[in-house]
């Protein structure tokens, strides 16, 4: 597996990969990879006949007091296992290679990014927009997988890349769980063990929720009991619970095609998100 630092390089690989007829894939991630970040390369190895993985902690999509600092790192490791899942290339910048000195542009998007996450955490998809839109428009892959565990990400990078028209297929890959449905998230490392334990309470109340509104009851009574039932397993604060159109992110009165059911809430100091079609 080749590792390059630089956007030059990485742009001039993937044109090689291109100039010698193969269709090429990109799996943008923050690198503390696990099993659903592998999950994303062996969907695009499905796609395409080479890949590429970024690794890039990118500091415009966090707040000033989040967790960029203490978010996991392990360069080695996670290359040891992009290399065994098949990755082509690594693409592992540093900050000034994607930002350097007199960078002045920031992309945003009208709508999508205000609500939800975006309306808990102000200008974090003003920064993955920009890195991801960076990203998509060096590598010029024919196709980009993105996880659906952050359904709100995807929807954005689906519209960016739309509007922007960059010429990348945008593929959603479904969320890989534990055993007991937690969805897998490097930031589970955060948790204790007993939080570990309370954690699975976030994926079974969005499960009732989603077979009670398919058996027609009432949406704002059953967003209600979701968030009542996260609260008394010990979640707090808890910053949304919402059916919501799967492309537009608009709240939904009651389950249609495309429906998602989305929440996100803090356990201790960790904030966990999921999601659910309906």
């Amino acid at each position: 597996m080749q590792i390059v630092r630089t956007p030059a390089d990485l742009r001039a690989a993937m044109a090689a990969w291109r100039k010698a007829g193969l269709r090429t894939a990109l799996v943008p991630t923050m690198g503390a990879l696990h099993a659903g970040h592998l999950a994303l390369v062996a969907e695009a190895r499905r796609r395409a006949d080479v890949v590429a993985a970024s690794i890039f902690v990118n500091p415009k999509q966090f707040g000033p007091n989040e967790d960029f600092a203490r978010y996991p790192r392990d360069e080695a490791g996670d290359a040891a296992k992009l290399r065994e899942a098949g990755c082509a290339l690594l693409f592992a910048p540093e900050v000034g290679d994607v930002y350097p000195p007199g960078f002045a542009t920031s992309v945003k998007l009208a709508g999508l990014p205000d609500v939800l996450c975006g309306a808990a955490r102000p200008g974090h998809f003003d920064g993955v927009a920009t890195v991801v839109t960076k990203l998509l428009a060096t590598a010029r892959a024919d196709v980009a997988v993105f996880g659906e565990k952050d359904w709100q990400q995807l929807a954005i990078v689906r519209r960016l890349a739309a509007d922007l028209d960059l010429g990348t297929d945008i593929v959603g890959a479904p969320i890989v769980r534990d055993g007991d449905g937690l969805a897998l998230s490097s930031r589970n490392a955060y948790l204790s063990a007993e939080e570990r334990v309370a954690a699975v309470a976030l994926p079974r109340a969005l499960g009732e929720a989603a077979a009670a509104l398919q058996a027609g009851d009432d949406v704002a009574a059953v967003l209600d009991t979701a968030r009542g039932r996260l609260a008394a397993a010990g979640f707090g604060p808890i910053d949304y619970v919402a059916l919501v159109d799967g492309a537009t992110l608009v709240a939904i009165g009651a389950p249609t095609p495309g429906a998602r059911l989305l929440a996100a809430a803090f356990l201790g100091r960790t904030r966990l998100i999921d999601n659910l079609a309906v």
